[in-house]
């Protein structure tokens, strides 16, 4: 009957120990955990990123820290990450080092004509050029976008007649594309809208098309101009059915200013100025 009685002393030891360990963890600082970034290269660690917010009571009345990731509202485009500065504030700065990319599908073809190892390295060199940093190889190289996925290759010509009639079937590409989206309850409310009113007034069918691919090409920060970069979901999957598609997209920045609003992307695909309010 010894036996039974240390094993019941140690069993009552251990759960003393457990509540007063308890009790010391609910009083230590209160952390609220930090977003990991979605940026695959991210080398952001916790003690980087948090900094104090304020003081609190807990329960029972003790003054505990509340620790934010000031991060968690900030967004970086690509090529950037979030990281806290000396001040405790968010700011976005270039990618450091970007994934080794075996898959020989993931390389990609810049405006440039020069193949690169993954779409990270470009938006890594086109960061370091924007912050003026010795690591950009070239001033050109702010504006370096990706035209495709894949290595470069060389593109038939786009004839004259063929770009000619371009602006009437990219129109309808879109349509369709808006109209699809639709029948799948893939889009807002407002776009939703503006399909069915293009489904029942002719009129309004290229043009509502057309504010709607634009407006959703128009990324963060949505500056009502969409770059060369944010063309990129629309121009790298038909590049290699529609060899058209890169002159096209170039020919719609009219000022050459790496921008195209949404009055040169009506021009662009010949809708009429005043049926989408071109202003």
């Amino acid at each position: 009957m010894r036996l039974p009685r240390v094993l019941i002393a140690a069993i009552l030891v251990l759960l003393v120990i457990d509540v007063v360990t308890s009790e010391k963890l609910r009083k230590y600082k209160k952390f609220k955990h930090p977003r990991k970034s979605t940026t695959t290269t991210s080398t952001t660690t916790e003690s980087e990123s948090l900094t104090l917010e304020e003081e609190d009571e807990d329960d029972d009345g003790e003054k505990v820290q509340t620790f934010v990731d000031p991060c968690l509202k900030k967004h970086c485009s690509a090529g950037r990450i979030c990281q806290s500065n000396d001040d405790g504030e968010a700011e976005c700065v270039c990618i450091e080092t970007c994934p080794e990319e075996v898959d020989p599908r993931r390389k990609v073809c810049t405006n440039q004509n020069t193949t690169w190892g993954s779409d990270c390295e470009v938006y890594r060199m086109r960061c370091w050029c924007d912050k003026g940093s010795d690591k950009c190889e070239d001033d050109s190289m702010k504006h370096l976008h990706i035209e495709y996925y894949g290595e470069c290759r060389e593109m038939p010509e786009c004839l004259d007649e063929e770009m000619d009639d371009f602006p009437r079937r990219m129109r309808d590409w879109l349509f369709n594309i808006m109209r699809d989206m639709a029948d799948r309850d893939e889009l807002t409310p407002h776009y939703k809208a503006l399909e069915r009113e293009a489904e029942n007034n002719q009129t309004r069918r290229w043009a509502n098309a057309a504010i709607w691919k634009w407006c959703d090409l128009d990324g963060e920060p949505h500056d009502r101009r969409v770059s060369r970069h944010e063309l990129f979901p629309i121009r790298a999957p038909l590049m290699a059915l529609e060899h058209c598609i890169a002159p096209f997209l170039n020919n719609c920045d009219e000022n050459d200013d790496h921008k195209i609003t949404l009055k040169e992307w009506g021009k662009c695909l010949q809708v009429d100025p005043v049926s989408v309010h071109f202003t």
